[in-house]
């Protein structure tokens, strides 16, 4: 079942905000959940001792909540809001805030980052450290003054990205959820490493030709087992299995320019890597996709 706890908007009054604000409010709307909409003050004074002691900010004071009201007051048909001012650094306090949310929601970089970079350090760190799913809405490709986007993406598939080697059943399970939402259409693309390399030492005997064709077909067989039980628990969704060799995250990418959303794992952590990471697929996409991104951390439990 989709969570209930609050979808949270992080905001800074900038354009990319606004846009993932717009995202954040059609995620609540369809959950029926509380939208929590969070600034995070990054100022200079916040570790002097008095102002530590004062606790946190006045949301009724904050320049940019305030701009975020007006905004929505044009809004028809909002769920409950909240309003929440924090003060400190954004990228430490955005990802506690995954602790208590259901959904976490940013724009790709926000008013401070520098114009040259693609993804801004708080959405990075938020889509590494966050305990909820982490939904990071790009700028547009046409252009960085264009207005927030739609509230949905035209009605366009859900795509989730899986390793039939081993798949990550939260993200398979936010995925299927997601596009219950959105109207039942969720396209699962699986990549098989292709072509295969193999390493030999002067005098071994090189290994069998392998078929391509039983590689996809093995493939496939491994997805649709693992797909099964998600399946049977959401009999609307209708399912696309893709199976295509090479690149897993560029497949991804292409995909993503018809998506509603993509959805990605985060990454389990290794014995000889405890600390949180993502992966380079997980990296990639969140990079250079057109749709918003939906980075999935593993189960309670697995990433350890």
């Amino acid at each position: 079942m989709m969570s209930t706890q609050p979808v949270v908007a992080a905001v800074d009054g900038s354009e990319d905000s606004l846009r993932a604000l717009e995202w954040a409010l059609d995620a609540a709307r369809r959950r029926e959940a509380t939208l929590r909409i969070v600034h995070v003050r990054q100022l200079a004074p916040w570790t002097q001792p008095e102002v530590l002691a004062a606790g946190p900010p006045d949301p009724g004071e904050d320049p940019v909540l305030e701009q975020v009201r007006a905004h929505l007051a044009k809004q028809d048909a909002l769920p409950a809001v909240q309003y929440v001012a924090l003060e400190g650094a954004p990228g430490a306090l955005l990802p506690e805030l995954g602790a208590t949310s259901g959904l976490l929601v940013l724009g790709s970089r926000g008013r401070g980052g520098f114009a040259s970079l693609l993804l801004g350090s708080n959405s990075l760190a938020a889509a590494r450290d966050a305990e909820c799913p982490v939904v990071v809405v790009p700028r547009p490709a046409r252009g960085d003054d264009a207005p927030p986007a739609p509230s949905a993406a035209d009605g366009g598939p859900v795509v989730v990205g899986m390793n039939a080697d081993s798949p990550d059943d939260a993200t398979l399970g936010f995925a299927f959820a997601e596009a219950a939402l959105r109207g039942g259409r969720l396209r699962i693309v699986a990549a098989y490493p292709w072509p295969l390399q193999t390493w030999m030492l002067p005098g071994e005997m090189p290994p069998p030709d392998i078929d391509q064709d039983a590689v996809e077909h093995e493939t496939r067989v491994l997805a649709e087992g693992f797909l099964a039980p998600h399946r049977e628990r959401h009999a609307g969704v209708t399912t696309e299995v893709v199976v295509l060799p090479g690149d897993a995250a560029g497949h991804l990418v292409e995909a993503s320019r018809e998506a509603a959303l993509v959805i990605i794992g985060r990454h389990r952590r290794r014995l000889l890597a405890p600390a949180r990471m993502m992966g380079s697929v997980t990296q990639a996409v969140l990079l250079h996709a057109e749709s918003p991104v939906a980075v999935v951390p593993p189960a309670p439990g697995e990433d350890s």
